[in-house]
């Protein structure tokens, strides 16, 4: 079931560091942001950690709990939290199931060579669990202010 814009996010669930359960209906009544990477420790995707980590309080002052995606298994993920020094917990969606679900799973090509990668894309999901805007494919620079701004708006409507 693919995910739609102004329409209920599917069921899934997912576990993610710090010992927490991920799922459609774990975190009603919360703004939620889920950012989908392609890989821990490589530089687009620590910039990105460390642009949402340094925003962090921004996001749980408007109302928002974040968290961060990828295909990474979780001793990948407590390793990269740690280093970082992330405030937010990681999703390990090692089966690709929220991936396909979230239609983040993209073909590249990779030194010549097609891979099956993950497109940088990142979901914005109202307090009533259901999606309230996405940026996919998109850039780091200015990302997360353009997020935020989002979540802010959201708040306040």
């Amino acid at each position: 079931m693919a995910i739609v814009v102004n329409k209920p996010i599917p069921e899934f669930d997912a576990s993610a560091t710090g010992g927490i359960k991920v799922s459609n209906t774990s975190h009603l009544g919360q703004t939620v942001v889920l950012y989908f990477y392609p890989k821990d420790n490589t530089p687009g995707c620590t910039t990105e950690a460390m642009q949402f980590r340094d925003h962090y309080k921004d996001f749980v002052k408007a109302g928002a709990v974040v968290f961060g995606v990828s295909r990474d298994n979780m001793k990948s993920h407590d390793e990269f939290k740690a280093k970082l020094e992330l405030p937010f917990e990681l999703i390990a969606d090692t089966e690709e199931k929220m991936c396909h679900m979230f239609g983040v799973v993209k073909n590249k090509i990779m030194y010549g060579k097609k891979v099956k990668g993950i497109e940088r894309s990142t979901f914005l999901i109202g307090p009533d669990g259901v999606l309230k805007a996405e940026w996919r494919g998109l850039k780091v620079p200015g990302h997360v202010d353009e997020v935020l701004k989002e979540v802010k708006a959201l708040k306040k409507a």
